[in-house]
């Protein structure tokens, strides 16, 4: 039995999941810091994008363990489109939007963290088809070793022309 997870994906979600809080923090308190000289839409987008990426970050990170520790196919595609939808595009969004009045070290935190996103996203791509590529292999020879084994020895009767002439 070959091992499918990916070390490179697991090392990299072990440290998101320490340095997430540290972002959290960072961004919340610089929010703090710049919520009276904000406009009244980016305040609104700001506290939503905080609540979002802070429940999908939880999902996403646990279903990044699961798949990729136990094999499962499932839940890395699932790690793996959270990655590449909501989260990706927000980051890029709170990187680059100047007119959110980006402070420097909310800037490095940001970077980091989108680092982090991109490389779990093509990491997650190449482990997700690895496991697919093998386990597809798995079922193939599955199915014929059962036809195999169904299959009547040579030279015994068929069972479907019976014995009535």
């Amino acid at each position: 039995c070959e091992i499918l997870s990916s070390l490179p994906l697991q090392m990299s979600l072990y440290f998101n999941v320490y340095f997430f809080p540290c972002w959290w923090l960072v961004t919340v308190a610089i929010l703090y810091l710049k919520y009276p000289a904000l406009s009244d839409y980016y305040k609104f987008i700001l506290v939503t994008i905080m609540i979002l990426v802070s429940l999908t970050e939880l999902i996403r990170l646990y279903l990044g363990y699961v798949g990729n520790l136990l094999e499962k196919v499932p839940e890395l595609a699932g790690f793996w489109l959270l990655t590449l939808l909501p989260q990706l595009p927000v980051i890029l969004f709170l990187l680059f939007n100047e007119g959110l009045k980006i402070h420097s070290l909310e800037r490095a935190a940001h970077i980091i963290f989108a680092s982090f996103l991109s490389f779990q996203a093509l990491a997650a791509f190449f482990t997700l088809r690895r496991m697919v590529n093998t386990l597809a292999a798995r079922f193939r020879l599955t199915e014929f070793h059962r036809l195999e084994e169904q299959r009547p020895a040579p030279g015994a009767p068929c069972p479907a022309t019976g014995s009535g002439s």
